[in-house]
């Protein structure tokens, strides 16, 4: 009886025995396949946390630059000019031609009218002359006019330069018994400079008895 209980003790040890070491391996399996996602989920941390580290990249904001699609430039909303918009230059020189008229004169030159200019300058002749003589400077500020270089008209003036606040004009000089066509004491030059919206000449105006062409007995 001791025998039997003996072996059957025994097979059941031996039937145990591979079972349980089946159990233990699949223990330890189970244990090394739990531990892998840690190990994954580290290094899907790490490329994340590369990843935040990578600075973003901006888009380009050069316009015309060498090659690829440029960026979209900005629409300028700014206005114009108000002399570009309104095409300036053929209104300021016919208003500036409409007040010559009014006053009895008629333009010499209208290339001296410069319209992007903030002083402008107008050359008149005297209507009614035979001979072009008996001219006038009108001066105009931003296309207003604000008057003449003289009170008397002169036997001729002309402009010698110009920019935006400063004009400068000739005035031919005449001795006694010079014909209009001959002055003989030279030219003086005179600069009329605006300043503060005043206009003031900087040198002194040839009088009437030596600009005039037509000079006083002395």
């Amino acid at each position: 009886m001791k025998s039997s209980i003996s072996a059957l003790v025994a097979l059941l040890l031996g039937v145990s025995a591979p079972a349980l070491l089946g159990a233990c391996g699949s223990s330890t399996k189970t244990v090394s396949v739990a531990g892998a996602p840690p190990v994954t989920q580290t290094s899907t941390a790490a490329h994340a946390a590369g990843s935040s580290s990578t600075p973003a990249t901006t888009p380009s904001t050069t316009v015309g630059g060498g090659g690829g699609t440029p960026a979209p430039a900005t629409t300028r909303t700014a206005p114009e000019p108000a002399f570009t918009e309104k095409n300036g230059v053929s209104e300021g020189l016919s208003a500036a031609t409409a007040v010559l008229r009014a006053k009895g004169f008629t333009p010499a030159n209208t290339s001296v009218y410069h319209p992007n200019q903030a002083l402008r300058v107008l050359i008149g002749t005297r209507a009614g002359s035979s001979d072009g003589y008996g001219q006038q400077a009108f001066f105009f500020v931003n296309g207003r006019y604000i008057g003449t270089d003289s009170k008397e008209p002169s036997a001729s003036v002309s402009v010698v330069s110009q920019n935006d606040t400063e004009v400068t004009l000739a005035y031919p000089l005449y001795r006694k018994g010079d014909p209009l066509s001959s002055p003989s004491a030279g030219v003086a030059k005179v600069r009329f400079q605006l300043n503060n919206g005043q206009l003031a000449p900087l040198d002194p105006i040839p009088p009437a008895s030596s600009a005039s062409g037509r000079p006083s007995r002395q």
